[in-house]
């Protein structure tokens, strides 16, 4: 791989992460009670959370001049290991059996893909 592609892949990582934890702002705001149903949507943490959403799009959309685009969910899909850490460190979730072979799952379909484009 080249190391603009890595670069770009990088960019898309970042995105998803940063996804990631406007998520997570999204999910610790829903947990509060708000006093209208104005406040719940209009409140710092949900706009700071849909801010992050739209920088998250701008690196995905910059990582896509990089990467191919078959490169793209498999990089996404990483998602699902950030938000599980999160659920696990933040909200206190347990990871059940189902979810560790999902995980699992995940993670050797990134491994495969990256041994194939190698």
């Amino acid at each position: 791989m080249s190391q603009s592609v890595l670069l770009y892949a990088g960019f898309s990582l970042f995105g998803v992460f940063i996804s990631s934890i406007s998520q997570v702002m999204l999910k610790k705001s829903a947990m509060q009670s708000h006093g209208s149903a104005i406040k719940e949507y209009l409140n710092p943490l949900v706009i700071f959370a849909y801010v992050l959403f739209v920088g998250a799009t701008l690196l995905s959309v910059l990582a896509y001049k990089g990467i191919p685009l078959s490169m793209g969910p498999v990089l996404d899909a990483t998602g699902y290991l950030y938000v599980t850490f999160f659920g696990v460190v933040i909200f206190h979730e347990r990871v059940t059996p189902k979810k560790l072979v999902a995980l699992a799952l995940i993670i050797a379909g990134i491994v495969i893909y990256a041994l194939g484009s190698a």
